[in-house]
């Protein structure tokens, strides 16, 4: 291709303007011209508020520092995700999965060998949040932000406002050079080879490129309608295909806690987001077991509101992703590739991940498509293995309430790397290795499928004979060695309200 290349991002929001972050920073030597349009009457559709530590990465990436953009979009630290009433038969009232940090190396160990010892029928401690240090930082309401004399590097993710973290990357973006075109896309030209040769405004201008990005949310409005990819669904997967969404009032700083929450519901779950303005709050359900005006009743009385007229939002979505990522000269990022719900915050994990892997594919290619085929084995697999963290939340819980959570736990229309996963567990055999040698790129290692295997209860009966020297949670002190560390870090809401001010605390 002939050099500067001319990119051209169809669409906006969080997925578009991280999109042409990336690309502006990556190629900032000229070598890439990079257009976004964005209809300006189109709004974010923010189906959650969350991440998980990659968009820690992707700030570091660009050199944004998070005093810079926190204030600016009400965000708070997000230490872990905890689950309540997934596997209530279990005795797991709530589990929490925190996110790993480098301290964790030395109790993720004992954190193994209890779960081991806990499938071998011996009543240790596993509660995977007592082992990792998030999970702890979580519990007393502490920032994972390490200080200056702490040693190790910490992981986090955060809770923002969808709409207003846009408006921040696309300010950004265009004081970097990248063009901003607000106007709606009313036709997509073709070549007679079937690559996309332009994008026709309502103006009636042509907007002309080389490659051209899909960020047109679930309308897919190159990639699905105009190149014909097809969408493999997840229906038999995962049930889910609709959220209602009600926000309610922001919580009392002294109890504002880096955590999100994710409560199950009779039909589904629903999450609990704290920002600085608001709690962003949204039930996940599925439309063949319960209607919207019946999930919003419940999400309703879920969270006290009585007849309180806060408005509620519906969508609707389909699980599942395209056929081809990078279909000819159009590549899909965020909703337009795929959705997979917003159990465990991968969404914008996937974006960075594809757009990275994009652009580390362009450049081995010399500008071409020379590893198209590989980057769509890539990013497909690395989908497919977060369907299957997400699936096995639901065949693993124990609860009897509703069809739709009997249905979950009785469908066996799970992927053969799920089923050797839980083969692995439920023989006591050794899960890290198991990974290992499914050898795939899953955002979700050892640490994780322990945390949600543990986390759910998923041991058999307590064996007759018992032993008194398999607890290493007791024996290593793990308790007393997290609470010290925790000594080092800061309050929560402490740390947010002075978030002004950078000399409160350090950031990494």
């Amino acid at each position: 291709m002939t050099l500067p290349l001319r990119i051209v991002i169809a669409g906006g929001g969080t997925a578009g303007w991280m999109t042409a972050n990336l690309l502006a920073h990556r190629w900032h030597d000229g070598q890439v011209e990079v257009a976004l349009i964005e209809a300006p009457d189109i709004g974010i559709i923010g189906v959650g508020e969350g991440s998980t530590p990659s968009l820690k990465r992707f700030f570091e990436v660009l050199g944004i520092g998070d005093d810079e953009w926190m204030p600016a979009c009400n965000a708070t630290y997000k230490a872990s995700i905890r689950f309540h009433g997934w596997s209530p038969a279990s005795g797991v009232a709530d589990y929490s999965h925190p996110f790993l940090s480098q301290v964790d190396i030395h109790t993720e160990d004992a954190f193994t060998l209890n779960c081991r010892n806990r499938r071998l029928g011996y009543d240790v401690h596993s509660r995977p949040d007592d082992f990792l240090l998030n999970g702890v930082l979580a519990a007393k309401g502490k920032v994972p932000i390490a200080p200056d004399n702490f040693p190790f590097r910490m992981e986090y993710g955060y809770h923002f406002d969808s709409a207003l973290l846009g408006a921040f990357l696309r300010d950004r973006a265009v004081a970097r050079g990248v063009d901003h075109i607000a106007q709606r896309i009313v036709k997509t030209v073709q070549r007679e080879d079937g690559e996309v040769a332009a994008l026709v405004l309502a103006s009636g201008a042509r907007i002309e490129g080389d490659i051209f990005i899909d960020c047109s949310g679930f309308a897919g409005l190159l990639m699905r309608q105009a190149l014909g990819v097809p969408f493999r669904s997840f229906k038999e997967n995962l049930f889910n295909d609709a959220a209602v969404v009600i926000p309610t009032p922001p919580l009392p700083t002294d109890i504002l806690k880096p955590e999100t929450t994710s409560t199950a519901l009779s039909n589904g779950w629903f999450w609990s987001i704290p920002l600085t303005s608001r709690i962003g709050n949204g039930y996940v359900f599925s439309s063949d077991f319960i209607s919207a005006d019946a999930a919003e009743i419940e999400l309703r009385t879920a969270l006290g509101l009585g007849d309180d007229p806060i408005e509620a939002r519906h969508l609707k979505f389909e699980t599942g992703q395209l056929a081809r990522h990078w279909d000819r000269n159009c590549v899909a990022v965020g909703l337009a590739q795929g959705f997979i719900e917003p159990l465990e915050a991968t969404a914008l994990h996937l974006v960075l991940n594809t757009v990275e892997l994009f652009m580390d594919s362009l450049d081995k290619g010399a500008f071409s498509a020379r590893y198209r085929d590989e980057f769509n084995a890539s990013i497909s697999g690395r989908i497919e293995r977060v369907r299957d963290y997400i699936v096995a939340h639901y065949k693993l819980n124990t609860r009897t309430d509703s069809d739709y959570w009997r249905a979950n736990r009785d469908n066996m229309a799970l992927s053969d790397a799920l089923l050797q996963i839980l083969d692995c567990w439920f023989r006591r055999g050794d899960l890290a290795a198991q990974l290992e040698d499914q050898r795939d790129l899953s955002h979700f290692g050892s640490a994780s499928w322990h945390c949600l295997l543990a986390g759910y209860g998923a041991f058999p009966p307590l064996a007759t004979q018992q032993r008194d020297d398999v607890d290493f949670y007791r024996d290593r002190s793990i308790r007393q060695f997290l609470d010290g560390c925790a000594l080092n870090f800061p309050d929560h809401a402490a740390a947010i309200a002075q978030m002004g001010d950078p000399a409160c605390f350090h950031i990494q």
